[in-house]
């Protein structure tokens, strides 16, 4: 998808996409024929330039049809470079700019749990957008409601746009600082499918915020760890190499 459109994030999604894949298919009450009920979960995507990943695993889950993914980035196709509610069937909030889902999130926890309705929510964020003030905001408006209803689950794969995040703004101590504000903290390997749903999964009675640590570009040796794709849009033959070195990953795990 990213090669053919000349497209970037290709690092950010291979770094998420496991997280995403166990939220749709695993612990979110969520499905393409729940589209539109009124007491499904909600899921945000924070992280909107992962796009391509997010697609991805929407379109196998059957939202939409498999071969929208093949116009990804065409200019009027449905899927943009960044994920879009317009028109797109899975997808609850338009994310481009950083530190908004976290906030909106909130608040639909905020009116579910005055509603009496037993729907959750959970936002994916990346780890480079916990420097952004507004989510910070809403870490402490949830605390102070007691939203047990609100899961954040944090891509963090430590590599922002232009170097580690600890050198463009210090995260650390991160899971102190969730602690600090009054949330429950899980830390669990991002690429993990089990202990992802178990970590994601369950009820508790305040916020729950779960760091997953993961590798952006994950799967494939070119790009994991590397601060270059986290924009830079891999050519034929490098989109070969990676299909084949994720097709033989996938058959390690399954095997």
């Amino acid at each position: 998808m990213v090669s053919g459109a000349g497209a970037s994030h290709i690092g950010s999604a291979l770094s998420v996409i496991d997280i995403v894949s166990v939220l749709y298919s695993r612990v979110a009450n969520v499905g393409p024929d729940r589209a539109s009920d009124p007491d499904r979960d909600i899921i945000l995507i924070s992280k909107g330039h992962s796009a391509s990943g997010i697609y991805a695993v929407l379109g196998n889950a059957g939202y939409f049809p498999l071969e929208w993914l093949d116009r990804y980035c065409v200019d009027g196709a449905p899927l943009g470079g960044h994920v879009t509610a317009h028109g797109i069937p899975g997808v609850e909030f338009s994310t481009g700019a950083l530190g908004h889902a976290l906030p909106y999130g909130a608040g639909i926890a905020i009116a579910s749990k005055r509603d009496g309705n037993a729907r959750r929510v959970f936002v994916v964020l990346s780890d480079g957008e916990c420097q952004e003030g507004s989510n910070w905001e809403a870490a402490m408006l949830a605390a102070q409601h007691r939203l047990g209803n609100l899961t954040a689950i944090i891509d963090r794969n430590r590599l922002q746009i232009l170097a580690n995040t600890e050198e463009i703004s210090s995260l650390e101590p991160f899971a102190d600082k969730w602690v600090a504000f009054g949330w429950e903290v899980v830390e669990v390997d991002g690429h993990d499918h089990d202990a992802l749903e178990a970590a994601i999964g369950g009820e508790h009675d305040r916020p729950r915020v779960v760091i997953a640590n993961t590798t952006k570009g994950k799967g494939v040796d070119f790009m994991e760890n590397s601060v270059p794709w986290h924009t830079n849009t891999p050519n034929a033959e490098q989109a070969a190499d990676a299909i084949a070195q994720l097709e033989a990953l996938r058959e390690a795990v399954t095997r």
